[in-house]
């Protein structure tokens, strides 16, 4: 397969593409600007002499006056080097004529034909090696009844071409150099306009489980690519955030299977250290038995976790009145409470679309976590309101210690425990408030948390469409 080609390669392209047009365009342009100039100023020139011409020609009154045309016209002509001049009259009789006006034959036999009250428009020919430039006129008289005289005039050009010759060789020498330069000069630019991109690959290519601390500065980003270098951090910072929490995910999980197979080890070892009753062994298998039963309640857990990160959780969908869930439960921890000396309160209604035996147990684990961190004589309230059309708001609020702000975010993170120092081991293993999130997530919900004031409020949000 063809590799494509570099971005440098086709922006050095499309620069210098487009500025070889402009500046063709722009040579050729000067080029035919130049050569108009000349050609209008030879216009200009034989006119000026054509309207001199005709000057002397209207002072002759008579045939007589015809006579000193020619002595006029040269004393009026001095000086012009480079100008022919032939005027005939109506006889065709040679009136005036400059040395050089045998080369103005060709001129007038072009222009046997003309209309002679009409000027002929500049005519150009080579002779000799030389080329001219000339025009074919009427020039009238001022002797009643006779016809216009006709008067030829041209210029010796050829210093006009030899410099436009010069010129365009110069002017597209300039165009050719000029592309060039554009062509280096755009490489350049595509070069450094490119050098984010390139940063952007070098932070790339240093990535690693054990490196994701480094981002791309901004300060040296091209407006354009700021989007691109913002995406690119918060990507690394996602990756560095994501890393972190796996890394202490595996430590928290290693730590959690520690315990209770440790356990097992040494009660296990105890049992076999000497001989013993049918009672006793039987103590000992009960105790391996709890241990048992929490790392089947964990693995259970992980892999209800690992279902919903991978969007497997596909909630049963049927009408639930929420209402009725918190009561149930308040029946089922009503020991529990009654144990801590915490009262269950509930205010409001509400129902929503969904799998009853999931929501019960994020429900569950939301109010056993309240009873728990509740302190002695306290009340715990849930309220189900409806804040806005479509949404059904269940809120859970407990009195008990203040959550530290910095432990707020990471609540929700599997094994994640304010204090770990204070953790019990009938607490459970920390994946409560996992699983609940998860769970208000596969119904479409989102899940809050604050703390202040020694209150502490979860806030769920329910659609209430199916």
């Amino acid at each position: 397969m063809k590799r494509p080609q570099s971005i440098t390669f086709r922006l050095t392209l499309f620069f210098s593409t487009a500025s070889t047009v402009v500046l063709i365009v722009i040579g050729y342009w000067v080029g035919v600007a130049v050569e108009m100039h000349f050609e209008e100023q030879d216009r200009h020139e034989l006119e000026g002499k054509l309207a001199l011409i005709r000057h002397t020609l209207s002072k002759a009154h008579s045939p007589n006056d015809l006579e000193n045309v020619a002595q006029r016209l040269e004393d009026a002509l001095v000086g012009h080097h480079g100008l022919s001049i032939s005027v005939v009259g109506p006889d065709r009789r040679l009136l005036f004529a400059s040395p050089d006006a045998a080369l103005l034959a060709p001129l007038l036999e072009k222009q046997s034909g003309f209309d002679a009250s009409k000027s002929s428009g500049a005519v150009v020919w080579s002779q000799d090696g030389q080329v001219y430039r000339g025009i074919v006129a009427a020039a009238a008289t001022a002797i009643p009844g006779v016809a216009p005289a006709t008067a030829a005039l041209a210029l010796n050009i050829g210093h006009h071409l030899d410099f436009l010759a010069a010129f365009r060789k110069s002017l597209w020498l300039a165009v050719a150099i000029g592309i060039l330069l554009t062509a280096l000069l755009g490489w350049i630019a595509a070069r450094r306009g490119l050098a984010p991109v390139r940063d952007m690959a070098q932070v790339a290519r240093g990535i690693s489980a054990s490196r994701l601390e480094n981002r791309l500065t901004l300060d040296s980003v091209p407006v354009e690519l700021v989007e691109l270098a913002l995406g690119f951090n918060d990507m690394l910072a996602r990756l560095e955030d994501s890393f972190r929490r796996l890394s202490d995910f595996s430590s928290d999980l290693a730590h959690e299977l520690r315990t209770p197979i440790s356990n097992l080890m040494t009660q296990t070892q105890v049992a076999l250290s000497k001989a013993r009753s049918a009672d006793e062994y039987r103590e000992v298998l009960y105790s391996n038995l709890e241990e048992y039963d929490r790392i089947a309640r964990m693995i259970g857990d992980m892999l209800f976790l690992a279902k919903a990160d991978n969007g497997l959780i596909v909630p049963h969908s049927e009408p639930v009145n929420l209402a009725e869930e918190v009561r149930q439960l308040f029946d089922f921890y009503e020991a529990l409470s009654e144990d801590q000396g915490v009262r269950l309160a509930l205010a409001g209604e509400g129902g929503i679309q969904g799998d009853r035996l999931m929501l019960r147990r994020a429900l569950g684990n939301l109010l056993s976590n309240a009873i728990r961190h509740t302190s002695r004589n306290g009340m715990i309230e849930v309220r189900i309101d409806q804040p806005a059309p479509g949404e059904i708001r269940l809120t859970i609020e407990n009195p008990g210690e203040t959550i530290p702000p910095e432990h707020l975010p990471r609540l929700f993170d599997r094994f994640y425990r304010v204090d770990a120092s204070r953790h019990r081991s009938h607490e459970g293993a920390g994946l409560g408030l996992a699983i609940t999130r998860s769970i208000v997530e596969a119904h479409g919900g989102k899940i809050a948390v604050t703390s202040g004031e020694g209150q502490t409020r979860f806030e769920i949000l329910f659609p209430t469409r199916g």
